[in-house]
């Protein structure tokens, strides 16, 4: 068991992510995939983000609970996290499965955890972290941890302090000064339940958060449990936590808030999923892949190193196996293994590359049947854009959602919050305008 030595002692700490989502906000990038498995800043995948954060945190006993489109989830997990056998660590993957009690799938995230007590018990834990695997942020787990036990808490929800503007998106609480949670409303719609609901004065003072402006303290999906308070909520037919398990929790139980104030963001969303990788390209981004301290772990590929022939880069990521020829390339982020011919402008856009390079017999094929072949090809232009992997992109093509509707789905491409995006494995032909 994952024992962490704390400011409050040591603790046996289990790690659960939640994966099983549909995630059809992401759509289309969750068409072939898991939303855990979407690829972020060029060469990692979303769920590396939880599990780097708990291994960093000492904690390397976790659970991923997975149910739509696992595949390429579970090919990753297998190929990016081995412990060796006197750690007793693992990255271990719970699907959804048929049982002599269920035959149903995840029905929420509450359901989700109960449907897997059978095995999660099986484990000698006291306390039981559970993550949400499309969230970008880093954290320490041990203050948490260290804030639960001091405590006394039965159950501990992470929070970050939001504004007015975004609260409604959120379930918010509102705490005692011993940080105890009294109220719980998820996405409150009304001014009158945000005015009852927004930290007063004293609070932002002891949190050190900047005053001037209303304030509330929303759920980040995140909670700490004990082992017997996990078993005691789940005994119903509650489905998800969120919604739920804690509102109810908060009259029964010692439910307290732990404050984090430094960058979170939630990928649930085309835009968020955009701007987040585009501001990673930043001088001084919000979440730095560089700090060496806590790093992000994934899947080592053992490419080459990229290849750039005379092209023009500003402000840009080049992943790993690259070949970019006497292009022009800004504000964008350039996935593993992506080939750019000559003449091409990318902007302010995310190529995701592709699984594999072509063989000579492939490129064959894809001349005498005249498709493209993987990659982009010359002369092309592509802005506000996100090509997801094994497209193959013809020469003299324009991609841009300038001019065109918020959401479309066309024959080429699919277009979510005024952005286009090109989805796995298409073919886009020569002289092709989107």
């Amino acid at each position: 068991m994952s024992q962490v030595v704390t400011r409050a002692g040591k603790a046996r700490v289990l790690s659960v992510v939640m994966g099983g989502g549909q995630g059809s906000r992401l759509f289309p990038l969750t068409r072939d995939r898991s939303k855990p498995a979407v690829p972020l800043a060029g060469k990692y995948r979303l769920v590396d983000i939880p599990i780097s954060n708990c291994i960093n945190s000492r904690l390397n006993q976790i659970y991923l609970l997975t149910q739509f489109n696992s595949a390429s989830l579970h090919r990753h997990i297998s190929h990016s996290y081995k412990f060796d056998h006197f750690s007793q660590g693992f990255v271990d993957i719970l699907a959804a499965e048929q049982t002599p009690t269920s035959d149903s799938w995840y029905e929420g995230t509450a359901d989700a955890v109960r449907k897997n007590l059978i095995h999660i018990l099986n484990n000698d834990f006291e306390y039981m972290l559970i993550l949400s695997g499309d969230q970008l942020y880093r954290m320490d787990f041990r203050e948490i941890i260290a804030s639960h036990v001091e405590r006394d808490a039965e159950l501990t929800v992470a929070t970050i302090p939001v504004g007015r503007e975004f609260a409604p998106g959120f379930g918010i609480m509102h705490n005692d000064e011993q940080g105890r949670i009294s109220r719980f409303v998820e996405k409150p719609g009304t001014p009158e339940l945000l005015d009852s609901l927004k930290l007063p004065a004293e609070q932002l003072a002891k949190q050190e958060i900047e005053p001037g402006s209303d304030h509330y303290l929303a759920s980040m999906g995140i909670y700490l449990f004990n082992r017997q308070t996990l078993i005691e909520l789940l005994e119903n037919e509650m489905t998800d936590f969120g919604k739920h398990i804690i509102p109810r929790s908060i009259e029964t139980h010692r439910v307290y808030s732990f404050v984090y104030q430094g960058y979170w963001e939630d990928i649930g969303t085309i835009r968020a999923f955009f701007e987040a990788n585009l501001d990673m390209t930043a001088t001084m981004p919000q979440f730095d892949f560089f700090q060496m301290e806590t790093p992000v772990y994934t899947r080592p590929r053992f490419l080459p190193a990229s290849k750039i022939n005379g092209a023009a880069i500003d402000q840009a990521i080049i992943s790993d196996g690259c070949i970019i020829d006497r292009s022009r390339i800004s504000q964008s982020l350039i996935g593993v293994r992506c080939l750019i011919a000559p003449g091409c402008r990318v902007h302010r856009s995310i190529l995701l590359g592709s699984n594999n390079y072509e063989t000579e017999a492939s490129k064959a094929a894809s001349d005498r049947d005249g498709i493209p072949r993987i990659g982009v090809g010359g002369n092309t232009r592509i802005e506000n854009t996100i090509v997801d992997k094994n497209a193959r992109i013809g020469a003299d093509c324009v991609i841009t959602p300038e001019g065109k509707p918020e959401h479309l789905d066309g024959k080429y491409c699919f277009i979510r919050d005024g952005i286009v995006i090109i989805p796995k494995n298409a073919v886009i032909p020569d002289g092709t305008v989107i």
